[in-house]
């Protein structure tokens, strides 16, 4: 109880990590809910995979000596630009092989995850300075937030979250049914090409802030669990969220009452409500 105490107290040291998470957990499951509207959950685990990809590449740059701004902001600014273009280009190559029906899109997928876990891999091992930080990363150590990231995070995704309620019904039109958005006059590849961008900013920002790891547990077992147990758009959209800012938030009690690291903690907590819920309406349909 008193390390409970402890954390809501404004003076707690590790607030930010607290507060990033809590973010995390509203927002990523408002973009993870097209994931599984589009019945595209493997894209979700990809993803983040392809952004890792993106920062360990900059951080090998950064390290051969390819960079112009100063030590700190050019390691940071580079493994930003990095993750965000390596997502983007990948998102958008997944989506026209997908619009023009190439191949199986698990095998597209599949691939992107294998090649994009590979590289990064080759690009920590090698370099020799990057990889205490990378393999940090990796493990989702949400521990030391700076006030300016977290800031930052905030704007960014609160900008999405707006955007995301602002256009919320040409966003689950189009992905609950593109037929019928083009036969009721919705331009379906603006409305794709705004949603796959959205959903690279989340991606490449969270991966930079705390780890591939945590971004895809928040992206989709929420929104698979709240499909689950929820009937309609909009109770499934805000179950999605209160699962995820629960789970953030006693995931990092957890972490810290228990000294465990803080995103595998989280991913665990939500597993754990994932796997509830199902034992919980397999118990009610039993019933009934």
């Amino acid at each position: 109880m008193e390390q409970f105490l402890e954390i809501l107290s404004p003076q707690f040291l590790l607030k930010n990590s607290l507060y990033a998470g809590l973010i995390v957990g509203f927002v990523c499951p408002q973009v993870g809910i097209f994931f599984v509207l589009r019945r595209m959950v493997l894209l979700g685990i990809a993803l983040p995979q392809v952004s890792n990809a993106g920062i360990t590449f900059a951080f090998l740059l950064h390290t051969i000596g390819f960079h112009f701004l100063p030590h700190m902001e050019s390691e940071k600014f580079m493994a930003l630009t990095g993750s965000v273009t390596f997502t983007l280009v990948a998102i958008f190559i997944l989506a026209v092989l997908e619009r023009r029906r190439k191949g199986f899109t698990e095998n597209r997928i599949g691939f992107t995850y294998s090649i994009a876990g590979a590289v990064s891999i080759l690009f920590v091992s090698w370099n020799p300075y990057g990889q205490t930080e990378v393999l940090s990363l990796l493990k989702g150590e949400i521990v030391s937030i700076p006030d300016i990231y977290l800031w930052l995070m905030l704007a960014i995704y609160g900008a999405v979250f707006l955007c995301l309620v602002g256009f919320h019904r040409s966003f689950i039109v189009v992905s609950y049914d593109s037929d019928m958005a083009t036969t009721i006059g919705k331009k379906v590849i603006i409305w794709d090409v705004l949603l796959y961008l959205i959903i690279g900013v989340v991606i490449s920002f969270g991966v930079m802030t705390v780890g591939p790891l945590v971004i895809f547990g928040f992206l989709l077992i929420p929104a698979i669990t709240a499909r689950m147990i929820t009937r309609g758009i909009f109770l499934f959209c805000v179950v999605s969220s209160i699962i995820g800012v629960v789970a953030a938030f006693f995931g990092f009690y957890l972490s810290y009452r228990f000294d465990l690291p803080t995103g595998p903690t989280d991913v665990v907590v939500l597993s754990a409500i994932l796997l509830l819920s199902f034992l919980g309406k397999m118990v009610f349909s039993w019933k009934r």
